[in-house]
């Protein structure tokens, strides 16, 4: 059975003031590195906004051919 929200911090509150900063300290770091399907979705959303800025002429195109002569010549 999943705890609930009130549960957790129930026993959270419960805990000696130590332990309670370490799990402070544990949430705050686990809000800095986001999850796979986090970092999807906002991969996700970056490529529908430009998808969007692209269809609305609010940027140019660039052909392939443009942009593979230009990271080669770079690469090179």
């Amino acid at each position: 059975m999943p705890m609930t929200m009130q549960k957790i911090e129930s026993e959270a509150l419960n805990l000696d003031m130590r332990s309670r900063a370490s799990l402070v300290g544990k949430l705050l770091l686990s809000l800095d590195e986001p999850t796979m399907s986090e970092v999807e979705q906002l991969w996700l959303d970056e490529a529908e906004r430009r998808l969007d800025d692209y269809r609305a002429g609010k940027v140019r195109g660039i052909p392939g051919n443009d942009v593979f002569k230009r990271a080669i010549a770079e690469l090179s």
